[in-house]
């Protein structure tokens, strides 16, 4: 599942800011580490802050990034409490008014939204409001988001750790068929069984796929219940039953019922 795009948000953001906000322009990007690469814009009349990398504290949006609150300047061309690293493309908008937003998530910023006058107008009140706002929520939509990749990682990894586990018992259950058996072992199978434990498993027999009738049988199999109450449960006969296990079994190189169970989990054909 692919996370959706953060830029995505906020520029739906940033449009709800020039509607309802009455801010004339509006810009912004999301930081990634120690810069902020400004990528979406309402409002701006030339293309020279398109693609702008702004650098924390550098301007007035790294200032901001560093201190994690918002930071405005009423005339952005004679403020003296910021650097003025960036000021050809911020003049030439005509810009003279900034207010700028940082996105916190978890004491991190991760993005920045600007509004800005061309007039030397601070802006404050309703306006301002409405920023900061947007801004947190953006933050609580950001954490939502890291919040749902984490658990999707750790039900990978749980997944993962699974399917592990039931290899390591199916290697074990051969080995122990093997140590029984009358005939002696060959490099062949172990070889095989090694390469099982390492993960290089013999897909081959995915060129023919369970049919819905064969993973209905393992799946109540699955759930611990015999031929016959399969047979019950899916109005089969219990040689049709195992006709299934049979034909399931084959395909999935598998030598009994529990070990086709396992296959057909690692290979993510049952839950």
């Amino acid at each position: 599942m692919l996370r959706p795009r953060d830029a995505d948000a906020l520029r739906a953001e940033l449009r709800h800011l020039a509607v309802d906000g009455g801010v004339p322009v509006l810009f912004g990007g999301e930081v990634h580490g120690n810069a902020l690469l400004l990528s979406e814009f309402v409002g701006t009349r030339t293309s020279l802050l398109r693609g702008l990398v702004v650098r924390s504290n550098s301007g007035l949006g790294g200032a901001s990034m560093v201190a994690g609150r918002p930071l405005a300047v009423a005339d952005y061309r004679s403020a003296a409490t910021i650097t003025h690293d960036y000021d050809t493309p911020v003049l030439s908008e005509g810009i003279r008014s900034v207010l700028a937003v940082p996105v916190v998530v978890d004491g991190t910023p991760r993005a920045m939204l600007y509004g800005a006058y061309r007039a030397s107008a601070p802006i404050g009140g309703r306006a301002a409001e409405m920023m900061v706002a947007a801004g947190r929520r953006l933050a609580e939509e950001m954490r939502i988001r890291d919040e749902v990749d984490r658990r999707i990682r750790q039900r990978d990894a749980q997944i993962a750790t699974a399917a592990q586990s039931e290899t390591v018992r199916e290697v074990h259950a051969e080995l122990r068929r093997l140590a029984a058996a009358d005939q002696p072992v060959t490099k062949r199978e172990l070889q095989q069984l090694a390469e099982r434990l390492s993960g290089r498993i013999d897909d081959s027999a995915d060129d023919a796929p369970l049919t819905v009738r064969e993973l209905d049988v393992l799946a109540h199999v699955a759930l611990g219940c015999t031929n016959g109450e399969v047979a019950r449960r899916l109005s089969l006969r219990p040689e049709t039953v195992k006709s299934y296990l049979r034909s399931a079994s084959g395909k999935l190189g598998t030598r009994t019922r529990h070990e086709a169970v396992s296959r057909a989990r690692s290979r993510g054909l049952l839950p």
